[in-house]
């Protein structure tokens, strides 16, 4: 059995751009993944905003701290009781008061805040005036569908700030252009800015140290010879898809998205990372686009069809005569398997945000009441449309919820041979042979998001699941077991991971060691661009699903992609505008 851990791990997610001479990347091998990462003291330690503080703020302000010498410096939380819980926490402490400015109730409030900020420091300046420090970082953490006005309102402001933004990046393919293109993409000739920004994107399966190892195997060191077929499956677990996307925030594609994009997008990133994005050493660094996707899924169980006769007309679990038999009694899920297990966190938090202080300070009874009370809120025929979508239902019955998303889809993913031009001027495929992936999201499983899959190549087979990852050689006959380290927090350490590498790169731009692309490249390994397209496949994968057919990668993306990049670019900048050739290179 060999173990690997994430050693220098700060330094390897860079598939496109080969690393600068004194990186350990040179000599990098399985064994540099057997130890947990050290926490960073960056030489320019930076103050970060954080806007939302749900399950993911508190994630990735909880991610900083533990893997940095960083300050939460705010937070902007319209629940005024999420806002000051956050505060306590992570930056003004318990029983103490906000100052004005570490709490907004709004990213709006903020964006004023920093305005007014910057214009009071330099009417201040050589006058003594003295002005509180600004942030140098935002992370956007608010519902998926509220990605894009964040963004593009901080971009209009002109507020020159880094950003990471939780995924998926905007819920509709045309949120997604704008966002890319009011963070700088589309345009060869950028607008001059008096300081570079480091722009990152939530992809955390990236992150994770048994991902990172997996990339290793598969594109460094060969281990499986060419790639000619990936299987990758999420496991989203039975009562997590009731409780996300049956109940919860995300069970409605008109006011989120598709299931595919909520839930995987970064599933099928992972994918086009394996497959698409060249290896660290390629002299290539254009990534082997591919030809043609599929899809197909739909809502196969939570639908009022498939309710049992037992349950009869009710729409709440704890009015319901067939609770104590069902699985996905919210009792059952919410209180018994989690609250009177001690366990007060998710989800039982998403249910009512005050159980965890009531559990602390008045005990289980008093928890388990206040958990019941949100339960049993329910809607009626006489409800309002808005008011229903406008929340999420967590006592509702699963099978007379107002969900429409998949809760079973496959995506297929096919490339054709794409050769290169080699040093002796001949052509080779290296990697850019044809292959096909296959990508499963399933609700009904046992594991929660513990991901599972299997790659075939000309030399061998690995299989992989969220703890090891088995090597079989054909030639040899004999298997080997890689068990990099199992690191905290989530994703399996690809939070973790996630916010020391886009902290590192800003760490560098600040301290003037590299410039913003420079330090995208060698820290996080990926930029706007390859963010966008991994997106843009979640949209194409979905038109083939909805519109039952296969979709032509380089026809679909001239067709929606480039051609309204193409437009934007003569309606507001002339001459000026451009986009990477064939897929954002």
């Amino acid at each position: 059995m060999t173990t690997s851990s994430p050693n220098n791990q700060s330094n390897m997610l860079n598939p496109n751009k080969p690393p600068s001479s004194d990186t350990p990347l040179d000599n990098l091998n399985t064994t540099t993944f057997l130890q947990a990462q050290p926490k960073q003291h960056l030489s320019s330690p930076p103050r970060i905003l954080i806007i939302g503080a749900g399950s993911r703020g508190t994630a990735y302000a909880a991610a900083a701290l533990r893997t940095t010498n960083s300050t939460i410096a705010a937070v902007c939380e319209p629940v005024a009781y999420k806002r000051r819980l956050f505060g306590e926490r992570f930056i003004w402490g318990a029983g103490n008061e906000a100052l004005p400015h570490q709490a907004f109730a709004s990213w709006e409030d903020w964006v004023a805040y920093e305005v007014d900020r910057r214009e009071r420091a330099a009417r201040g300046e050589g006058e003594g005036e003295a002005v509180e420090r600004g942030v140098d970082v935002v992370f956007v953490c608010v519902l998926d569908e509220m990605h894009e006005g964040v963004v593009c309102g901080i971009a209009g402001a002109g507020l020159e700030v880094h950003v990471c933004v939780e995924k998926p990046l905007g819920t509709r393919l045309e949120a997604c252009l704008r966002m890319y293109r009011a963070l700088g993409g589309g345009c060869e000739k950028k607008k001059e800015k008096e300081k570079e920004t480091v722009f990152g994107i939530c992809h955390v399966l990236r992150y994770s140290p048994h991902n990172m190892l997996l990339r290793h195997l598969v594109l460094e060191e060969e281990v499986v010879g060419d790639v000619l077929s990936l299987e990758h499956t999420e496991p989203v677990g039975w009562w997590h898809f009731s409780h996300s996307y049956v109940r919860g925030n995300w069970r409605k594609e008109s006011t989120t998205a598709p299931s595919l994009l909520t839930k995987s997008c970064h599933d099928i990133d992972f994918i086009l990372w394996l497959l698409c994005s060249p290896p660290r050493k390629s002299n290539n660094t254009a990534p082997h686009l591919p030809s043609h996707l599929t899809s197909t899924g739909s809502r196969t169980f939570f639908r009022k069809e498939r309710k049992p006769k037992a349950a009869g007309d009710a729409t709440n679990c704890l009015s319901c005569a067939h609770e104590p038999e069902c699985q996905y009694s919210a009792t059952k899920i919410y209180l018994d398997r989690h609250l009177k297990q001690g366990r007060t966190g998710w989800p039982v938090k998403i249910v009512n945000p005050e159980i965890e202080e009531c559990y602390r300070t008045a005990g289980l009874e008093a928890a388990s009441n206040k958990l019941l009370g949100s339960l049993k809120e329910d809607w009626s025929a006489e409800t309002p449309v808005s008011e229903v979508e406008a929340r999420p239902w967590f006592g509702r019955c699963v099978w007379e919820a107002d969900n429409d998303v998949c809760d079973d889809q496959t995506v297929t993913i096919t490339w054709e041979d794409d050769p290169v031009v080699n040093q002796d001027g001949h052509t080779e495929l290296k990697g850019r042979g044809a292959k096909t992936a296959q990508f499963h999201m399933v609700a009904f499983t046992e594991k929660i998001c513990e991901r599972r899959g299997r790659i075939y190549g000309t030399k061998g087979e690995i299989e992989y699941d969220s703890e090891t990852i088995k090597v079989h050689d054909f030639a040899t006959g004999k298997t080997k077991i890689h068990v990099p380290h199992q690191a905290g927090g989530g994703h399996g350490g690809g939070d973790e991971g996630l916010v020391r590498q886009f902290l590192l790169a800003v760490d560098a731009v600040d301290s003037k060691k590299m410039s913003a692309a420079e330090a995208q490249r060698h820290f996080l390994g990926c930029d706007l661009d390859e963010a966008f397209r991994s997106h843009a496949a979640v949209f194409a994968a979905e038109e083939a699903r909805v519109e039952r057919k296969v979709v032509d990668w380089k026809k679909w993306w001239d067709e929606r992609v480039e051609s309204q990049l193409s437009l934007h670019g003569r309606q507001g900048q002339g001459d000026e505008a451009g986009s990477p050739v064939g897929g954002l290179n």
